[in-house]
């Protein structure tokens, strides 16, 4: 099994199915790991799709405060969504039939080694 890291990591991007995305509704999770595998926090957020190119991202704009949020520009990590409703385990909110789904673990920069 490859383990996929920043360092050889090459994210999927196409411009036509980029302007697609645009208006989209999409979900993110994320979870942040120390270098020892062990969850150091969670985080979810969600908007809708404002912009998105190879080399800015994949932009949103948060639903209820306007501010805008980066995700990269991997379009293989967006799935669609069921239909249904989302509770976020932060903060209780519903979020209610997003276009799209996605998750990503964020690790620390590895340390060179001395």
């Amino acid at each position: 099994m490859t383990e996929y890291t920043s360092e050889h990591w090459e994210p999927y991007f196409d411009e036509e199915e980029a302007k697609a995305i645009i208006g989209k509704r999409l979900l993110v999770g994320v979870t942040h790991c120390d270098s020892n595998e062990k969850i150091t926090g969670l985080e979810q957020f969600h908007g809708e799709i404002v912009r998105a190119s190879r080399d800015e991202g994949i932009i949103l704009r948060l639903t209820g405060t306007g501010e805008e949020r980066w995700v990269p520009p991997d379009l293989s990590r967006l799935e669609p969504a069921a239909p249904g409703h989302y509770k976020l385990k932060g903060t209780g909110e519903v979020v209610v039939d997003p276009d799209f789904l996605s998750t990503w673990t964020v690790y620390p920069p590895k340390q060179p080694e001395q």
